[in-house]
C-alpha cells in the first residue's frame, strides 16, 4: 500500500478544511445544541456540501457519481472531525447510496440515488435495536405474513441522521434469512422519535407497527448481511477517519495547553512525565493514522476480504483512543478540562459516540480475530 494521496483527493481534503473551517466553527455546534435543533445539522451548509459534490465523491460514473476514492472522502471526514462538524454525510454519501448500488433495483436506484446526490432526500439506516448489540446481534424487529409481502413491527433506536429522513433502509428477520426494506418515512405505521445522544447530536428511535410491505420496497439484488458487511466497513473506516481528525484537534488543543500554562513558574509543558504522556498519545495518533489510511486504500482497491480487516483494524483502533487520548487530554487540561465553557468537552464527548458507533474496539478486535481464523 502506497497511502498515498492523489492530487485531486489533496484538493477537496483542503476545500473541507477551508470550507468547514470558515462555515462550522465549533460554536455552530454549541448553537445547535443549546437550539436543540430539529435535524441536529446546519441545513444551509449542507447545501453547500451537496454543491460541492460531497455525497457523490465516490459513487462510480454511471450513477454521476465524482470516483475520488475513500482515500479522498477520508479526508472530508478528517476535517469533519477536526471542526466537529454535525452534518448527515456518513448516511448520505456511505450508507445510503452504497446499500442501494449494492442491493437496490433499478427502480430504486432510478428514484433515490440522484435525490440523495442533489440532496433533495435523505435515508436513514434503521439496523441496530440494543445498546452495545451491534450487528449481527438478534433481531426482534421481524415479518409477520399477510398481504402483499406481509407486515414490519418492531423497533430500531440509534439510527443515525433519521429524524427528518424521507425513508429508512430497515433490516428485519424473516423466515429464511435477514431482509433489507426501504420504508418510507410517512408509510402507516411507522413513527419517529428524536433521542439525543451524549454529544447533543441527534438519533432517532424508528418503530414500525403494522406497516404494509409489498416487493417493490424490498432491496434484493444482493443478500441482504453481504450488502450490509460491505457497506458497514465502508462507513466503519470513514467513522474512523473521523475519529482521526477529531484526536487530533484534542492533541493539538492539548499540547497548545501544555506550553502556555505555567505552574513553579514554567510551563508545565517542561515536566518530563507530562513530555512523556504527551509523545505516547503521538506515537498512538500516528499508528491510527496508517490504519485509517490503510483502510481506506484497500476500499479502493476492492478486495473486500482485505476490506473488512483494515476496517475492523482502523474501527478498533480509532475506538480505543477515542477512549485513551479523550481522557489524557481532559485530564491534562486539569480542573477546566471538564468545564463547559472549554471546547474540549464537546470533543470529549463526540469522542465517546465515535467509540461506540458502528462496533466499539471489543466488537472490533472480536471481528478481526474471526476473520483470520481464530
Amino acid at each position: 500500500m502506497t497511502m498515498l494521496l492523489s492530487e485531486e483527493q489533496a484538493l477537496l481534503g483542503d476545500s473541507a478544511q477551508a470550507l468547514l473551517a470558515d462555515q462550522a466553527p465549533v460554536s455552530q455546534q454549541r448553537r445547535l445544541r443549546d437550539e436543540r435543533s430539529a435535524t441536529g445539522f446546519d441545513d444551509a451548509l449542507w447545501r453547500q456540501m451537496v454543491d460541492m459534490g460531497w455525497p457523490v465523491a465516490v459513487l462510480p460514473e454511471a450513477h454521476d457519481g465524482l470516483q475520488v476514492g475513500y482515500l479522498g472522502l477520508g479526508q472530508v471526514f478528517e476535517a469533519i472531525g477536526r471542526q466537529l462538524a454535525a452534518q448527515p454525510l456518513l448516511s448520505q454519501a456511505v450508507l445510503a447510496p452504497e446499500l442501494l448500488i449494492r442491493a437496490g433495483s433499478p427502480a430504486q436506484q432510478a428514484h433515490w440515488l440522484p435525490k440523495l446526490a442533489q440532496g433533495k432526500a435523505r435515508l436513514a439506516l434503521a439496523l441496530d435495536e440494543e445498546s452495545g448489540r451491534h450487528w449481527p446481534a438478534p433481531m426482534a424487529t421481524r415479518i409477520e405474513p399477510g398481504e402483499g409481502s406481509g407486515t414490519l413491527h418492531g423497533a430500531k433506536h440509534f439510527v443515525f441522521d433519521g429524524v427528518g429522513a424521507d425513508g429508512f433502509l430497515v433490516l428485519a428477520g424473516s423466515a429464511d434469512a435477514p431482509s433489507l426494506w426501504l420504508v418510507p418515512a410517512n408509510a402507516a405505521g411507522v413513527q419517529v422519535e428524536r433521542v439525543a445522544m451524549i454529544d447533543s447530536r441527534n438519533t432517532a428511535c424508528v418503530r414500525f407497527d403494522g406497516v404494509a410491505l409489498d416487493a417493490s420496497m424490498r432491496l434484493d439484488a444482493l443478500p441482504a448481511a453481504q450488502a450490509l458487511e460491505q457497506v458497514l466497513d465502508r462507513a466503519r473506516a470513514c467513522v474512523a477517519a473521523e475519529a482521526l481528525g477529531l484526536l487530533r484537534a484534542m492533541f493539538v488543543t492539548t499540547v497548545a495547553y501544555l506550553k502556555e500554562r505555567i505552574q513553579f513558574d514554567v510551563p508545565i509543558g517542561s515536566f518530563q512525565a507530562l513530555q512523556h504522556r504527551a509523545a505516547r498519545l503521538y506515537v498512538e495518533l500516528e499508528l491510527l493514522e496508517s490504519c485509517v489510511r490503510g483502510a481506506l486504500e484497500a476500499i479502493d482497491a476492492g478486495d473486500e476480504t482485505a476490506i473488512a480487516l483494515h476496517a475492523s483494524l482502523a474501527k478498533a483502533r480509532a475506538a480505543d483512543l477515542c477512549e485513551k487520548l479523550a481522557n489524557e487530554a481532559v485530564q491534562l487540561h486539569g480542573g477546566i478540562g471538564v468545564t463547559d465553557e472549554l471546547d474540549l468537552g464537546l470533543f470529549f464527548k463526540r469522542a465517546r459516540v465515535l467509540q461506540r458507533m458502528l462496533g466499539d474496539g471489543a466488537y472490533h478486535r472480536n471481528r478481526y480475530a474471526r476473520l483470520k481464523g481464530f
